[in-house]
């Protein structure tokens, strides 16, 4: 969970950090290995259509919003899985930018 934990550390630190998420659930939005650049958020501020890493069952993704309430998020990913409700309080970052991709590792 390399990518997860710098991540964490960096957003709880309120630092931006550009991460390689891997695996394919984004696919279209974000691809295996494509560098993204998260930022901290304020989770009020979290709208559907973002992509944000928040904790989940343990863990974190990152994971598209795909609706909101004042209380919480709904999070699944960009092939039409939907994961479930999240608390605001579980939203650590959201995704400011989406680099292109490169070749190589």
């Amino acid at each position: 969970m390399g990518w997860m934990t710098d991540a964490l550390q960096a957003l709880t630190q309120g630092k931006d950090i550009t991460v390689r998420p891997r695996g394919g659930s984004m696919r279209g939005v974000i691809e295996d290995n494509q560098p993204v650049t998260l930022a901290p958020v304020n989770p009020l501020e979290v709208r559907a259509g973002d992509v944000v890493f928040v904790r989940w069952k343990g863990g974190a993704l990152l994971h598209l919003v795909k609706d909101a309430t004042p209380e919480r998020v709904l999070i699944g990913n960009a092939l039409g899985r939907i994961n479930g409700w999240a608390r605001r309080s579980d939203v650590l970052g959201r995704v400011a930018r989406i680099h292109p991709r490169t070749s190589g590792p």
